[in-house]
């Protein structure tokens, strides 16, 4: 039995997926010559696309964890057994 619907394991890995692209596209920008300064390095796909796409894949994956299910065997695994209600003492007089 899998601890996650089909539906919160696909929003997982899509999660992953854009947070791996983020990465890569964060990737290079240096220079060949150690001397020679390279301006990629500040480029708009390192600074602000490589970074939100993190992000997004971040909040993606916190929404798929997060998300309410709607498989019955789900919520039957994880739920927890209700405790019987607390039956109050009868003090008795002596």
């Amino acid at each position: 039995m899998l601890l996650f619907d089909r539906a919160k394991y696909t929003l997982l890995i899509a999660g992953l997926l854009v947070t791996a692209l983020g990465f890569v596209l964060m990737i290079g920008g240096g220079s060949a010559d150690p001397n020679e300064f390279s301006y990629d390095l500040f480029s708009f796909r390192r600074i602000t696309l490589a970074p939100f796409l993190v992000l997004a894949g971040f909040g993606i994956q916190i929404f798929a964890i997060m998300k309410k299910t709607s498989n019955e065997a789900e919520t039957k695994a994880t739920s927890t057994p209700k405790k019987p209600a607390a039956t109050p003492e009868v003090k008795q007089k002596k």
